[in-house]
């Protein structure tokens, strides 16, 4: 596969407590990932299935509860799982009438997700929902390789504006935003340092 058309997905978790502020800054977050993971269509769908999933949480499970937020891919399908320590407190899908206030959260992550369930492991549960994307593989670029010189600033302006989010979420939660940038810049050096040896090896072998 020409590398030049991939947008590496790496699966990735975040820990945190189980607040109702918390809340908030997860939809955050997944709105910046899915940025740029190139999912954005996706975003309310997801925010809506993790506010729920969280919320079952602080309500079956209690508030403070340690519980960790995970992004992967499954194949072409994005998959979003919430960690919690609690095997008792499973969530539900209740046929709730019209004017229940209760009991709608699942049917909504039943109508938004195209599949969801629960898997208990010795120490933890793990509720999860996966969206069918239109990618053909799971590090599929999702636009043209020829953008316009119009579709390259937008592209510039939404990673600045994705990198400026996530620095103030970073601020937010007591993180120092300039050492965050410090370490990006070196792993994307290293990064870079590591794609020209492999090229040069490769040139060499051809040679």
């Amino acid at each position: 596969m020409d590398c030049t058309t991939c947008t590496p997905r790496t699966a990735w978790e975040l820990p945190f407590l189980a607040e109702p502020e918390e809340v908030a800054a997860l939809r955050r977050v997944l709105r910046i990932h899915l940025r740029i993971w190139g999912l954005q269509e996706l975003t309310l769908a997801v925010q809506l299935c993790v506010s729920e999933f969280v919320s079952n949480v602080i309500t079956h499970v209690g508030a403070g509860t340690p519980t960790t937020l995970a992004v992967s891919m499954n194949g072409t399908r994005l998959r979003i799982e919430v960690h919690d320590p609690d095997t008792r407190a499973l969530p539900t899908l209740v046929d709730a009438s019209d004017h229940a206030e209760t009991g709608r959260g699942m049917a909504l992550v039943t109508a938004t997700s195209d599949r969801w369930g629960v898997q208990l492991l010795a120490d933890r549960k793990v509720t999860w929902c996966e969206f069918a994307t239109a990618l053909h593989a799971p590090d599929e670029h999702c636009s043209s390789r020829r953008a316009s010189r119009l579709g390259a600033a937008t592209t510039e302006a939404a990673a600045i504006e994705a990198i400026s989010d996530l620095l103030h979420w970073l601020r937010a939660h007591g993180y120092d935003p300039d050492e965050a940038l410090d370490r990006v810049q070196m792993r994307f050096e290293a990064e870079l340092g590591a794609v020209d040896d492999q090229l040069l090896g490769l040139t060499q072998e051809r040679s």
